[in-house]
């Protein structure tokens, strides 16, 4: 399906613009609607049709571009991957600038007008909760504070204002040429001019996306319904599985109290957060931070064939054509990078230098907290705070809405942050990626650093997300180091909604000396997977098992496979990229297997066992067994939790997070460890039921899994392929599905290193964004993504790396001088 998708995408997209021209016309010069006028989209000049012109690749030729100081040249592959070479840091961000908008000018302007909350005005009123959640959550207001803060020889001002130039270079040459993106014309607008207010939203953007979360809500919710000790014994703050941190320690003792606070949840705060999570719900997918996966790893040269370090990383994203990454390199006399930026950010976020390599995976440590503001009609407009009533700071904005008229908007804010609901119970937010932080200026002084030292030093002024930099240099040194701001709460559960009235305010972060770190470990090697890091005697709260770290399985995967890897080659690097085994199944299967054994089997279920009797816990896509096994642990984690869920009547409904099912980490922890260890624990029998262990459980989860099984793949137990379950799909930015990619069978589960994150479903939208391998033998990198450098659907280079990613190869990251040594590179020179 997919290879005949993509051999007549391009061609039925100009088919039917040509069908729907005529009936267009006439209503589209003038609007229906919400809609815009389209006429002007349909001009054979300047229009969409100008598409299939400007999707050529480029040819070489010399370009004039206002601003630059001395000449640039841009060298790009004939895979559309660009090289960068200017005589100072000015034109090099410029060049950055001018490249990004002619390959990704409809997707950086999406973005920032998501986080400045003006998708409205060129939508209409569908995206108005969109923006008003973004005006509240204050993006927009934490870059404009970051840009006044910064001073006027600050590094990372001079950048970002070199690069909104090169953007507008770039906007002002598609204006000038007819060529802008098909979503300005079908939309009916021109692009604003680029600032750099815009990039350190879009920045901030990326943050929201792997930092705020809803779990306090989640949390209270469990309170409400199962009770505190119920809710913390299912739900715990430390896992109940045996997990591989990567800071094994010792750790300084931090002196902090245990952390105590209200166990109970009122009516008014219950309303309160259902109301909230109702306003959530309505909000694009990456607005909230749900997901916990990427992998990133070194190995010192006595690991290594040649001697010297190898390094990984794999962040897990959301997969989207064109792809959230822009690969790229540069140069100048100061600096000299390779790797992928975020189209709208004019540096590079992972990569390498000419020294040093590094990658990131997300910390997944505690970020957001809420607060239960105290207000009264008395004092309106006032919150009580530190023993006295306070003015609430209001923010005025006004959207504007296309087709409607433009919708007022007042964001109150305490000192924890801003009202988020006044339903029920007055509700505040304290996000640490609302923090003014100089993450910029820390990633500039990472691009230069040339030992860990410098790498170190660089990343101490970073604040959000919080990330485990993995690191490794052309000395032989690796390391790793999770940089953030972590938030010390003086009294309370951070994993609740926490009084307003200022005993359970932040009064700090963990300091930077005793942040995970490691450098040069006895164990030869680092690693993160969005596991834990640190050990249970870590002195500081960092988060929950719920809040948010993963269950550790890919971690254990990666541990086990390099803790006894001796002669590792680049190649083994990329075969842990792709590795799809089950390390959960490794662990369970042979207990199902056990408890299996004597009982009267129908013959579909022999069948079944003997699959998983004889399965290697691979999930790959022809996999009889991976299908079984799934089923299994779905069912198996819904036998045992679910009856306790029905009778304390856990408001699933309300909040879909708290279902029952996998990828929810404590229960798919505690299930484990129960499982293991404690395979009589009174959870295996809920109220009312007669007694029961994980041993019956098991069996009747097996009986139920091959019975669903059957009715959804038949009666033939050999036919009952993971990819006829499983798939993965490349959606389309532009949300019009005929511009994805898939959805195509495809082998690995939210567990697998090469994790296919699939929400608790079958289909997944989120997984390996960019592989990345670094050969400190050679100083040579290969990386790839699923995607291509053009959001143009017509150009070759709009999905033209889909198929080397699938296929689990890799590609060279090349030098500017082997680039232009490359068959069929192309030369821009920008004077």
């Amino acid at each position: 399906m997919t290879e005949r998708k993509r051999f007549t995408r391009k061609y039925v997209q100009i088919a039917a613009a040509a069908v729907l021209t005529a009936g267009l016309l006439y209503g589209g010069a003038r609007g229906v609607g919400p809609l815009p006028p389209l006429g002007p989209g349909f001009n054979p000049g300047t229009g969409v049709w100008h598409m299939a012109v400007d999707s050529k690749t480029p040819t070489t030729q010399t370009l004039h571009i206002a601003g630059l100081i001395k000449p640039v040249t841009i060298v790009f592959e004939a895979n559309g991957i660009a090289h960068i070479k200017a005589q100072d840091n000015h034109d090099m961000f410029l060049a950055m600038g001018y490249l990004q908008a002619r390959n990704r000018l409809d997707q950086m302007d999406l973005e920032r007008r998501q986080g400045e909350g003006l998708l409205s005005q060129v939508v209409g009123p569908k995206a108005l909760p969109s923006d008003q959640f973004e005006l509240q959550l204050g993006l927009l207001r934490t870059a404009q504070t970051e840009w006044r803060q910064m001073g006027p020889n600050d590094p990372a001002r001079k950048a970002l204002t070199a690069f909104s130039a090169g953007v507008n270079d770039g906007i002002a040459y598609d204006e000038k040429t007819g060529s802008l993106p098909a979503l300005f014309k079908l939309l009916g607008y021109k692009p604003a001019p680029w600032t750099p207010v815009d990039s350190l939203v879009i920045q901030g953007d990326m943050t929201q996306t792997l930092d705020f979360s809803t779990e306090p809500l989640d949390y209270a919710l469990l309170v409400k319904s199962l009770g505190y000790k119920q809710t913390m014994n299912f739900f715990p703050v430390l896992p109940k599985d045996v997990q591989h941190p990567y800071d094994v320690g010792p750790y300084q003792n931090a002196g902090i109290a245990p952390i105590t606070g209200a166990q109970t949840v009122s009516n008014a705060e219950l309303t309160s957060l259902m109301n909230l999570q109702q306003r959530i719900r309505s909000l694009p997918a990456s607005a909230i931070h749900t997901g916990s996966n990427s992998n990133n790893w070194a190995v010192d040269g006595t690991k290594t064939a040649s001697g010297k370090p190898l390094m990984a990383g794999d962040p897990h994203l959301n997969q989207t054509l064109p792809s959230i990454w822009y690969e790229v390199s540069a140069q100048d006399p100061n600096y000299h990078f390779s790797g992928v930026s975020i189209p709208g950010v004019p540096i590079i976020l992972i990569g390498h230098n000419q020294h040093i390599s590094w990658s990131e995976t997300n910390v997944q440590n505690q970020a957001t907290l809420f607060y239960q503001e105290k207000t009264s009609k008395a004092h309106p407009g006032e919150y009580f705070w530190k023993g006295a009533w306070r003015k609430m700071q209001a923010v005025h904005y006004t959207i504007p809405v296309k087709g409607a008229a433009p919708s007022s908007l007042t964001v109150q804010l305490t000192v924890h942050g801003p009202i988020m609901t006044q339903t029920g119970q007055t509700m505040s937010v304290d996000w640490m990626g609302a923090l003014p932080s100089r993450d910029m200026d820390a990633l500039l002084g990472v691009l230069k650093a040339s030992n860990f030292t410098q790498f170190k030093a660089a990343l101490k002024i970073w604040h959000a997300p919080s990330q485990n930099f993995v690191y490794a240099d052309n000395q032989g040194n690796i390391g790793m180091i999770s940089a953030g701001y972590y938030p010390i709460v003086a009294k309370g559960d951070p994993w609740l909604p926490l009084p307003g009235t200022g005993q359970s305010d932040v009064i700090g972060t963990i300091p930077y000396k005793d942040i995970p770190q490691a450098y040069d470990p006895k164990s030869h090697i680092v690693f993160s997977a969005n596991q834990r890091e640190v050990g249970p005697s870590y002195p500081y709260y960092i988060g929950t098992s719920m809040d948010f770290f993963d269950n550790g399985y890919r971690a254990d995967e990666i541990y086990q496979t390099l803790s006894r890897g001796k002669n590792l080659t680049v190649k083994d690097m990329e075969d842990l990229q792709n590795n799809t085994t089950d390390y959960l199944a490794t662990q369970i299967v042979p207990k199902l297997l056990q408890a299996l054994n004597g009982a009267q089997l129908t013959p579909q279920e022999q069948a079944a066992k003997n699959a998983l009797a004889s399965w290697n816990d691979n999930m790959g896509v022809n996999s009889t067994a991976s299908s079984v096994w799934w089923m299994f642990w779905s069912q198996y984690l819904h036998d045992t939790f679910q009856p306790w869920w029905t009778a304390a009547k856990v408001p699933v409904q309300q909040d879909p997070n708290l279902a029952v099912g996998p990828g929810q980490s404590s229960l798919d922890e505690d299930l484990q460890a129960w499982t293991l260890h404690d395979p009589t624990n009174s959870v295996f029998t809920p109220p009312g039921s007669a007694t029961r262990t994980a041993s019956t459980v098991m069996q009747q989860a097996f009986g139920e899994a091959v019975t669903q099984l059957t009715k959804k793949l038949g009666g033939n137990v050999a036919a009952w392929q993971w990819g006829k379950l499983h798939a993965r799909e490349f959606q389309a930015v532009s949300q019009i599905s005929s511009l994805g990619y898939g959805p195509r069978p495809s082998g690995g589960d939210e567990w697998t290193v090469d994790a296919a994150d699939s929400n608790r479903g079958f289909l997944s939208t989120a997984g390996p964004s960019w592989r990345f391998v670094m050969n400190w033998g050679t100083g040579k990198g290969v990386g790839v993504y699923p995607g291509g450098q053009s959001e143009n659907p017509l150009s070759p280079w709009y999905e033209n790396f889909v198929s080397t990613w699938w296929n689990g190869q890799y590609l060279p990251m090349l030098t500017t001088s082997e680039a232009k040594q490359a068959p069929g590179h192309t030369v821009w020179t920008l004077q």
